[in-house]
């Protein structure tokens, strides 16, 4: 690049900056002009269109607002009352039948040495004493899994804190029983 070039575009971004900067101006100038323009200027008289209205004394207690009418009770003609408590009633059977649902459990160790699972487990054991571990062998590798939880939410605390003594501690999906 030539000096001349680099001259060029700086003045083309000089000028389109000086242009933005009077279109602003010119903005902020107009908002605050019109803004008092339009409070003095607009005036409009609307007394002569609104409506007005006769009040009527009644000696009656009646007719009085301090007394509440009570409204006619409708009855129900279309409803699906009966429709919705036969769907609920199969959900619930459906919840009945169910043993186990979608959940989160937190791996702290995977690898197919059982003795490394072992210590593993007696490690989360003795530094979180209020979670409880698992060992389970799927062939070929020993899994050390801890708690059981609904939402990745109710499992964040708990997995940060075994982060500290297991870096390699994952969240992972898993099925719960219900109990």
């Amino acid at each position: 690049m030539t000096v001349n070039t680099l001259l060029n575009g700086m003045k083309k971004h000089a000028s389109y900056l000086s242009f933005t900067l009077l279109i602003l101006q010119a903005s902020c100038i107009a908002q605050q002009t019109g803004s008092q323009t339009l409070n003095d200027v607009y005036m409009e008289d609307l007394t002569q269109v609104r409506p007005s209205y006769e009040v009527k004394k009644t000696d009656s207690v009646k007719d009085s607002p301090s007394v509440i009418k009570q409204a006619p009770q409708a009855t129900p003609t279309h409803t699906v009352n009966s429709k919705v408590n036969t769907v609920l009633d199969s959900l619930d059977k459906l919840n009945r039948l169910r043993t186990y649902i979608d959940g989160f459990t937190i791996q702290i160790y995977s690898g197919p040495n059982r003795e490394d699972a072992i210590s593993t487990k007696a490690k989360m054991v003795k530094a979180i004493s209020d979670l409880e571990a698992d060992i389970q062998y799927t062939q070929p590798k020993f899994r050390v899994t801890a708690g059981k939880y609904y939402s990745k939410l109710e499992a964040q605390k708990d997995l940060m804190r075994l982060k500290d003594y297991f870096p390699n501690a994952i969240l992972l999906p898993e099925k719960i029983q219900v109990k």
